[in-house]
Formats: structure tokens, C-alpha cells, sequence
């Protein structure tokens, strides 16, 4: 059972972050008007200004009849569209309909059916933002470090669901701990438990009466007692007198 609702917690958590990330990525296309805004630089073809492993930025809602020479743009390779390429325009070829030449900076000429003729149709987008090197991340995502990680994190899901039902377990018998203590008072006491409290209570109160009794006795006995005393003394009294009348 346990294990039952620790699958369904790490369900709910993919679940959860595969919504997140979805709805991250639907925004940014959304946003940048392109079905990939994230492209890594993977040749050297634009050195200096793009290294390798740089990660472009593409704004996909720039209209391709504003492009000018010198932009930097993406667009898919015109020869068979089997490949993205990110070069510099380096001129107009027509205007009606536009066409573009492009050059990669390190390159000492444009190459034909990679550089041009490029038109609406391969374009994708202008580079709008760089960030330097963040493509070495992609590196580490090939196999096997990706599954290294994919494990890593499922452990961590399955580590947290698990301190999860300890800790509810926890707090479930300390609650169940306090109501058993809290209803010791209402429990119905034994009743030969209570018939020998009372018949104890009983024997004290007896026990008091009878200390009582014996107490007046013995003021009585004693009273005898010096009764007795005071008449024996009286009669000696009477009877030295006539004694030291017969001596003299």
C-alpha cells in the first residue's frame, strides 16, 4: 500500500514538472515567434564575434523584409533545409522577392547553397541575444551523464516521497497518542477497583470513631484514678492524727 501511494506521489511530481516545462515552452515560443527560440553555435564559422558552445537567442517575430546587411541571422541551409546556419547577411540579392547572401565571418567567401539564395522560406530568425559557452550544458546531456541525471532526480522524488509518509506517519501516532491519553478520564473505572477505595475510605473513617471512643475511656479510667487517689490520701489524713495522739 505504502509503495502504491509513493509511485503515485512521484507520478504526480513528472507530472507536475513535465506541465511546467511545457507551459515554460510554450511561452518562450510564444514570445519569440519561433518553434525553437534556443540554437547552439556548433561550428567556429562565426568566430569572434559567436564561439562554439555559445547559445543564441532567435527572435522570430523580426519580418524578414526588415532584415539588413550586417544582421545576424538563422535560417535552415537552402539546399536541402537538413541543417540550421547562422551567418551574418552580407548582402541584398533582390527585392522582389527578397533574397539574401550571407558569409560566416571566419569564412573567406559565401557558399553557394548554404550562404544563398536565401528567402522567406529558410529564414527563421534574427539572433537577438547571446549567451556565452551555456551550450557546454547540451555536452553534458549526452548519454550516459543524461541518464546519470534522469536517476538522480527520481531518486531524490522517490527520497522525498518516502520522508513524506514517514513524517505523516509520525504525526498521525503522536495525534492517536495524545486522543488515547486525553480519554483516560472518561474510561468507567473497575468496579471492584471502586468497591475497595470505598470500603478503605469506610475503614478510615471507623478507624477515626473508634480512636475517638478509646480517647474518652482513657479520660475516664483516669479520672477513677485520681479519685481513687484523693480518697486513700483523705483517709491517711484522718487516721495520723489519732496514731501521734496515742504515741504522746
Amino acid at each position: 500500500m505504502a509503495k502504491k501511494s509513493i509511485s503515485k506521489g512521484i507520478i504526480k511530481d513528472i507530472i507536475i514538472v513535465g506541465v511546467g516545462v511545457l507551459v515554460i515552452w510554450i511561452g518562450l515560443q510564444v514570445a519569440f515567434g519561433t518553434q525553437n527560440p534556443f540554437y547552439v553555435v556548433a561550428s567556429g564559422s562565426m568566430i569572434p564575434v559567436l564561439e562554439v558552445y555559445d547559445v543564441l537567442i532567435v527572435q522570430g517575430h523580426e519580418p524578414f523584409d526588415d532584415i539588413e546587411v550586417g544582421d545576424i541571422i538563422v535560417f535552415n541551409r537552402p539546399s536541402d533545409h537538413n541543417r540550421v546556419i547562422v551567418h551574418r547577411v552580407a548582402s541584398i540579392l533582390e527585392d522582389d522577392p527578397k533574397t539574401i547572401r550571407t558569409k560566416g565571418d571566419a569564412n573567406p567567401a559565401s557558399i553557394p547553397g548554404t550562404d544563398f539564395p536565401i528567402t522567406e522560406e529558410e529564414y527563421i530568425g534574427k539572433v537577438a541575444y547571446t549567451l556565452p559557452q551555456v551550450g557546454y550544458v547540451t555536452q553534458l546531456l549526452k548519454p550516459p551523464i543524461n541518464y546519470i541525471i534522469i536517476a538522480v532526480v527520481v531518486g531524490v522524488m522517490i527520497a522525498k516521497q518516502v520522508i513524506k509518509k514517514k513524517n505523516e506517519k509520525e504525526l498521525a501516532l503522536d495525534s492517536e497518542t495524545v486522543e488515547e491519553l486525553s480519554d483516560i478520564n472518561k474510561i468507567e473505572k473497575d468496579s471492584e477497583y471502586s468497591e475497595h477505595v470505598k470500603k478503605a475510605e469506610d475503614d478510615e473513617e471507623l478507624d477515626d470513631t473508634d480512636e475517638i471512643e478509646d480517647n474518652a475511656k482513657t479520660d475516664e479510667i483516669e479520672d477513677k484514678f485520681e479519685d481513687i487517689e484523693d480518697a486513700v490520701e483523705d483517709k491517711e489524713s484522718d487516721e495520723n492524727p489519732k496514731k501521734k495522739e496515742k504515741e504522746y
